[in-house]
């Protein structure tokens, strides 16, 4: 029996907004992609639970030198809360720990908005026994699988805006904001704690981190079933992930020094984090323009913090050159 001829790698730079799908690692995802792509290089930017669907960037060839961007970034879900029954892992995976009755004058749009003032802003909360956080080497859900319980040290998030989407009976549906780190499982605990009849998580999606959210993003099932060039029309920009940042030109001098990892001088006022481009080459700044890598501005100094390699920009500059071809139309004959 012959066996299947494995297609080559290629070298790919840019982003898939995934929305993914519910029951799925983020690196099941990630790997199922990459094989769909034929990617040399990829990598998610920060774990998505497989009982959450929604938003996750995943990055490809040097794309993937700024993944640490999305980690870090501000992150925004919609959580469903199951109201009058907590659970040993704070969703619905968990065992029934506890059932209360939910009543009317526990539960009420007045005490439910009272609730999420409660809980926004800077909070502290204890990680989850039931969560990917290690503990001497091992994830704190295998100690919790053996009946073991590790003492937590809190950790500090900030919850920009909680916003009621639906209420209805014993469903609650949050809008929130919030910084990276969130564990929007203890807050679905901590919001049915203070109603008084206790609540556990039973839906999450992701619907947006840093500038980038669900628009534009494609299921796992719909590239499964698409052809090589329509996936590849999902590759979203190598710089995608840095667009709420501000940009900086580089003329084609400045840029071979910057590529090197020189300082330069700029009169551009001091910024924690930019992109800068090139020009592509033997053209002027009006033509089109190629990433470089990303920086900060200190003190009238262009200081650059993560650099594509000669390689990476060079496959940017053809990946682009492809991309204007195939969008040339037919010569009328």
């Amino acid at each position: 029996m012959n066996k299947p001829v494995r297609q080559p790698r290629r070298q790919l730079h840019g982003v898939i907004l995934l929305d993914k799908p519910l029951g799925l690692s983020s690196n099941d995802a990630l790997q199922k992609v990459r094989r769909l792509m034929r990617a040399e290089k990829a990598g998610h930017t920060g774990t998505l639970d497989p009982l959450a669907t929604g938003l996750l960037p995943l990055c490809f060839g040097a794309a993937t030198k700024f993944s640490q961007v999305s980690l870090d970034a501000d992150k925004r879900y919609t959580a469903t809360l199951k109201l009058g029954q907590t659970t040993s892992t704070g969703d619905a995976e968990g065992e029934i720990l506890q059932t209360r009755p939910v009543t009317p004058d526990q539960v009420n749009a007045h005490r439910i908005a009272d609730a999420c003032r409660a809980f926004t802003g800077e909070i502290a909360q204890i990680p989850p026994m039931h969560s990917a956080l290690k503990h001497q080497g091992r994830a704190l859900y295998e100690y919790a699988r053996e009946g073991v319980e590790i003492e937590r040290a809190p950790r500090h998030v900030t919850i920009h805006a909680i916003d009621i989407v639906r209420w209805q009976d014993d469903l609650l549906e949050l809008d929130v904001r919030c910084s990276k780190g969130t564990y929007i499982r203890t807050l679905a605990q901590d919001i049915g704690e203070r109603l008084g009849c206790g609540a556990h998580l039973i839906g999450l999606r992701r619907t947006g981190s840093g500038g980038v959210t669900l628009q534009g993003a494609v299921t796992l099932e719909a590239l499964q079933a698409m052809s090589e060039a329509e996936r590849d029309s999902h590759l979203q920009a190598a710089d995608v992930l840095l667009n709420d940042w501000p940009d900086v030109l580089l003329t084609e001098s400045e840029a071979a020094r910057f590529l090197t990892g020189l300082r330069r001088r700029t009169h551009l006022p001091d910024a924690p984090q930019v992109r800068v481009y090139g020009p592509l080459p033997g053209q002027d700044k009006t033509a089109g323009r190629v990433l470089l890598g990303s920086a900060h501005i200190k003190a009238g100094e262009l200081i650059p913090t993560r650099l594509l390699s000669p390689a990476e920009v060079q496959g940017l500059l053809m990946q682009t050159t492809d991309e204007a071809e195939q969008r040339q139309p037919d010569p009328v004959l």
